[in-house]
């Protein structure tokens, strides 16, 4: 069983009127943002090559390898396996994103599958692949998989946005707030989107200032 699936804007509103039922902190939220966002994607090998490429860069800095990468035709499996070292290297990537794209390449993932996969299946299979992380395989579920009870609580942003919101002395670990999620299931993944919102909400304040 894959568990509820977002589809749509009613589907992120149901869940985010279900946590401001629950959680004052969240109704609090929704109050100063407005309607959360749907924030689905495309999935499939692109979706995660994207992410991998995007590892520990900055937005417009992964812009440009993704352009030069989709310019160059090598963003399906086949054509990266076959292409050299030095045509990836002139694209931007790094040694290890090499040989992380060429990885998630040859694992000939069968994306229709994955998708019929409880959500803790989905993060399994998809961290056994080198360069990918469970934030990762977090996100791709998330947004890319419509998963509505998937959390990534490694993700410095809502750590950040848990403390400011539920007042905390310092930022959540990552085991610490994904145990403050529990309670949010079966909408942690619409919980996520109200943290995200909420931290942008606050750094928009904190810029006004």
């Amino acid at each position: 069983m894959t568990g509820r699936i977002i589809e749509t804007e009613r589907d992120v509103a149901e869940g985010a009127a279900w946590l401001a039922a629950r959680e004052p902190r969240f109704s609090h939220v929704i109050t100063v943002c407005g309607p959360l966002p749907l924030r689905r994607r495309s999935g499939g090998f692109a979706a995660l090559l994207k992410a991998i490429v995007a590892q520990q860069l900055s937005v417009a800095s992964a812009g440009a390898i993704w352009q030069r990468l989709e310019t160059a035709g090598l963003t399906d499996p086949q054509t990266l396996l076959r292409a050299g070292d030095e045509t990836l290297r002139a694209c931007g990537l790094s040694r290890p994103k090499i040989g992380y794209a060429r990885a998630l390449a040859a694992a000939d993932l069968d994306f229709h599958a994955l998708s019929q996969l409880p959500d803790e299946q989905v993060i399994e299979t998809l961290v056994a692949i080198k360069g990918i992380g469970r934030w990762t395989a977090e996100i791709y579920a998330m947004f890319s998989l419509g998963r509505a009870d998937v959390f990534a609580p490694a993700d410095l942003a809502l750590q950040e946005a848990a403390r400011i919101l539920f007042d905390l002395p310092e930022r959540p670990r990552e085991r610490q707030l994904r145990e403050m999620a529990a309670p949010w299931s079966p909408w942690r993944g619409v919980a996520a989107r109200a943290l995200w919102a909420y931290y942008r909400h606050c750094k928009n304040k904190e810029g006004s200032l």
